[in-house]
């Protein structure tokens, strides 16, 4: 697949988000978590549309963690239902609007109708380009760091690679969306100021964005700000002020 159009000055190309405070938003209202989580699921197409207006590229969501599976029974087998439904419900929309949609994360752990619904929804919307939209389910960064390790390890088991050709560049080739431009900004609701595991390899410059709104509910005005916020910020990759101002192109009227 070919990178993600280019966007317009200010916007990022590619946003994560780790999607906090569902529970919560349900416990002061009395409600049963699960309610919270439904509420969350329209906050989910909420952002996407706000991605496809503002002409985001990428949209990566942690929907669920590799510990998430240590939670209690009854809440993980809800939230896989949700997620099978989500899955039967939006995909075809998803589509028609030209987003491309695809999963990271060790999705051998989800049974066999979860795993084919991904398959399946990976497959219709493989040729779309106006939002490729990333959700991370079983996923941690770790993990995929170690999955990339592995990766490599066999490469020069078998022959194929170097342990000295072994750099940053044949890392990133193996781990989650290498395909993709690394997330400019990362934003977390729920009031928690952590990365939680998320993307460890791929936020290493990514601006980083935290709100005390709870995911359910987030609105377009909160999107807004943390996009303002981010096209204020100066982006020096490790160099000075001067060589970004130098390198960056001026418009001539």
């Amino acid at each position: 697949m070919s990178a993600p159009p280019a966007t317009i000055a200010g916007i990022p190309r590619h946003v994560a988000i780790i999607m906090d405070g569902n529970g919560r938003w349900a416990a002061r209202r009395r409600r049963p978590r699960m309610i919270g989580h439904r509420a969350g699921a329209r906050a989910v197409n909420l952002c996407i549309d706000f991605c496809l207006e503002r002409g985001v590229a990428a949209l990566t969501l942690f929907a669920f963690s590799s510990e998430n599976w240590g939670r209690p029974a009854d809440e993980v087998g809800a939230l896989m239902k949700l997620f099978l439904n989500a899955l039967d419900r939006e995909v075809a929309e998803l589509h028609r609007r030209g987003v491309r949609v695809r999963f990271i994360g060790e999705r051998s752990r989800f049974d066999a109708g979860i795993v084919a619904r991904m398959d399946a929804a990976e497959a219709l919307t493989a040729g779309n380009r106006r939002l490729t939209l990333a959700i991370a389910a079983s996923y941690g960064g770790r993990q995929d760091i170690a999955a990339a390790a592995r990766a490599l390890a066999v490469e020069v088991a078998e022959g194929r690679l170097r342990p000295d050709d072994i750099d940053e560049a044949a890392i990133g080739r193996h781990v989650s969306l290498s395909d993709l431009p690394p997330p400019d900004l990362f934003i977390r609701t729920g009031g928690d100021v952590r990365i939680s595991n998320f993307l460890l390899w791929q936020l290493a410059y990514t601006e980083l964005w935290f709100t005390e709104v709870l995911w359910p509910d987030l609105d377009r005005a909160t999107l807004q700000q943390a996009l303002d916020d981010y096209a204020s910020r100066e982006r020096r990759f490790g160099l000075t002020g001067d060589q970004v101002a130098a390198a960056t192109p001026t418009e001539t009227p």
